[in-house]
């Protein structure tokens, strides 16, 4: 694509470019024992620990390549640097990092690319652009680096040695803690009320009671009995047919918050699962564009390129409405094209490169289904139908009941019935519900044919899910949204980029764990939020960090005044962590002995299941108890957990089936390969070639 065929020394070389590369970050924020050796002891009496200049290091898992690179970059005959990272705040900082560890004073050029196909690649490459464009983005990015790193080590300190216990804090990570554990107060607290409603029976349809308020619900039951009581021997009468004509437009293209939502819904997948399967299909498949984006929308210059995409997607199950959409004249871009929406990158689409799914895996393909089917929705005409609304009165009494009557299915004939609800349904938490209703005429008598008393009681607040947790990391509830007329940014909890990797941190440092598709606050969890400073778990506070970081990144901010007050904001924490009356008290302790320092260990359950670890954080001592493993339960299918050790090691399951871990394998053994094995032998085979771009890298460097 660029003429570099001859392979070099952690390099590609052709005539024109030399093309190398970073696996990850090379360069990184120095530790604090770097700016002072006092600091390789964890001391109270150490903090704040506030460097007046940052400093980078090499990291030492790549050093070798940071070498090759710093090396290629004082070559005399390499003119311009083309940075070709990651086209966002992070891969900004990547390249920019590098450059300034090497010393690098040459002319820095950008390839800015919504995607990795080869067209795609050459177009950038003829209209590369001056990287000074983007120094407000590499200030964003270093100031929050260096904002992580105060904040997050300095409260990660203050609150281990405070208490002698393994905790962590963080700018994001800490609020988003706060907001699950809000919720579990909320759910703790709130006392469940019975109520009751009354239903009428009609030939072909029912019928939801009201009084004169709209209100459906009866929170004693004599009323409702008395209601029924009232209304035997008695025909209804219809008081009043309305019909209404409906749209439901497309739902909007995905961004990565969108689709990680919907990928847990559907599929249960992590945040972090689907960002990895997406980054997958960006970088190794080429098959769909830039992955970490907020923008569901796509500039104007990107529909001449949609024939070409739908066309790569006419395959399938996609290929009927993939061939319907090019056979229109025009296609319908009215709800996917919004200049004034995009930002660094447009919404996620489909590439124009053909999918060979044999060498996608399970995760991956169904993330790519629903790219593609989210791609075919937004380009189809609105969903349509007539809404009819029927009052029926019997005495006094009022009964309601509503129907529909698809005119044009539109943008949901993309979607099964299983994977997509009825969204014209705005009150689906209300009582009464969608039907096909027969045909009736105003002033008509109905005979009801009974009438049922039917008892429900009040919810909760649900528990978060990732699917839920995303949503009010995007927009934090109790906080206002910015007017359509404000300058200001929707304020939020970090960026598409960073949340999976803070959600699955929470996890990592068992502040939650998972139950179903549920999170639920540990009891470290609820202590960590008990003992922080109540800035730290501000969401309003992180929110307008991360809204001022987005300024900066734009021009309209300064980078240097936001870590000042980062600094001022730090030094504040630690102080008031040191002066806090606040205990922790571990409520997890097992009888079990740490054997490197003979302390009590803590019983906690991680990702992947049990585990044992010093409570001590100097000690760091970890023993696995039982562990989660794909092996599935012949009996009921669940997932086995692994226990115990050596030869006593042995599979247990919820449903009280046990098996020794020698006489699973045994058994496996005897009844051969499975089908399950056979899956995913052949699809090891297929992807043995596809090796991921760094895997190839690493491969010419050794």
């Amino acid at each position: 694509m660029l003429g570099c065929r001859q392979s070099g020394n952690g390099c590609i070389e052709g005539t024109q470019y030399v093309v190398t590369w970073a696996l990850g970050h090379l360069v990184t924020l120095a530790d604090p024992d770097v700016y002072d050796a006092k600091y390789k002891r964890w001391q109270l009496e150490d903090l704040p620990m506030l460097p007046k200049t940052m400093k980078l290091v090499v990291i030492g898992q790549t050093s070798k390549q940071f070498s090759i690179v710093s090396g290629l970059l004082r070559r005399a005959d390499v003119g311009d640097v083309v940075i070709a990272t990651d086209a966002g705040r992070e891969g900004e900082l990547v390249a920019r990092w590098i450059l300034q560890k090497a010393a690098c004073k040459k002319n820095i050029r950008r390839l800015w690319i919504s995607s990795q196909t080869d067209k795609a690649i050459k177009a950038g490459f003829s209209s590369l652009r001056a990287g000074k464009d983007y120094d407000a983005l590499y200030q964003a990015a270093q100031a929050r680096a260096e904002a992580d790193w105060l904040v997050g080590l300095n409260v990660t300190r203050a609150l281990t040695c405070k208490h002698n216990a393994q905790l962590s804090a963080g700018r994001v990570q800490t609020p988003t803690l706060a907001l699950i554990v809000k919720r579990e107060e909320e759910i703790l607290q709130f006392k469940s009320k019975p109520f009751y409603t009354v239903r009428g029976q009609f030939d072909g349809f029912t019928a939801l009671y009201q009084d004169k308020s709209k209100q459906a619900r009866f929170y004693e039951q004599s009323d409702a009995e008395t209601i029924i009581a009232s209304l035997q021997g008695k025909n209804a009468t219809v008081a009043k047919l309305q019909k209404d004509f409906r749209t439901t437009p497309p739902p909007a293209a995905y961004d990565l918050t969108e689709l990680q939502r919907d990928a847990n819904k559907k599929y249960g997948y992590s945040a972090k699962q689907t960002l990895s399967a997406m980054q997958s299909l960006y970088e190794i498949h080429k098959i769909v564009t830039y992955p970490r984006t907020d923008s569901r929308y796509i500039p104007a210059d990107v529909v001449p390129t949609l024939p070409e995409r739908l066309r790569a997607v006419s395959v399938g199950v996609y290929k009927e409405t993939a061939q319907n959409l090019l056979r229109t004249k025009t296609l319908s871009t009215r709800y996917l094209v919004d200049d004034a929406k995009v930002t660094d990158h447009h919404a996620i689409l489909p590439t124009e490169e053909n999918a060979n799914f044999t060498r996608l895996s399970r995760e991956e393909g169904h993330i790519y289904d629903l790219v593609v089917r989210r791609f075919l929705a937004v380009l189809s005409p609105p969903h349509d139908y007539d809404e009819v609304r029927v009052e029926l009165n019997i005495g006094a009494h009022t009964f309601h009941a509503k129907g529909k009557t698809v005119r044009n299915a539109g943008w949901k004939t993309v979607y099964t019935a299983q994977s997509q609800d009825d969204e014209e349904d705005a009150d689906a938490d209300s009582d009464i519900k969608s039907q096909s209703l027969p045909a009736l005429r105003q002033g008509q008598t109905v005979q009801p044919i009974k009438f049922t008393l039917q008892t429900g009681k009040t919810r909760p607040p649900a528990r978060y899910t990732e699917a839920t947790l995303l949503t009010a990391m995007e927009h934090p509830p109790d906080l206002p949204k910015a007017s359509a007329d404000s300058y200001l940014l929707p304020p939020c909890l970090g960026t598409p980029a960073t949340r999976a990797d803070i959600i699955e941190k929470l996890f990592d440092t068992f502040y939650v764990e998972r139950q179903g598709k549920e999170i639920h606050p540990t009891a470290k969890g609820k202590q960590v939020i008990a003992i922080v400073p109540p800035e730290l778990k501000s969401a309003a506070l992180t929110a307008n960090w991360e809204r001022e970081l987005t300024l900066i990144a734009q021009g309209k901010s300064p980078a240097k005044a936001y870590t000042d007050k980062i600094r001022q904001y730090s030094a504040k924490l630690v102080a008031d962590v040191i002066g806090s009356a606040a205990q922790y008290h571990h409520d997890n302790l097992s009888r079990e002995k740490c054997p490197e320092c003979g302390k009590p260990m803590l019983d906690v359950n991680g990702k992947k299941g049990r585990m044992l670890i010093c409570q001590d954080r100097a000690c760091g001592y970890r023993k696995p108890v039982a562990t989660i493993t794909n092996a599935r339960c012949p009996a009921c299918h669940k997932k086995l957990e692994l226990r115990g050790e050596g030869d006593k090691k042995s599979f247990f399951c919820a449903c009280g089936y046990r098996e020794r871990l020698s006489d699973f394998e045994q058994r496996r053994e005897s009844a051969g390969a499975g089908k399950r094995d056979t899956e995913r032998y052949l699809q090891s085979q297929r992807d043995a070639p596809a090796a991921t771009l760094g895997d190839l890298f690493k491969k010419s460097q050794s």
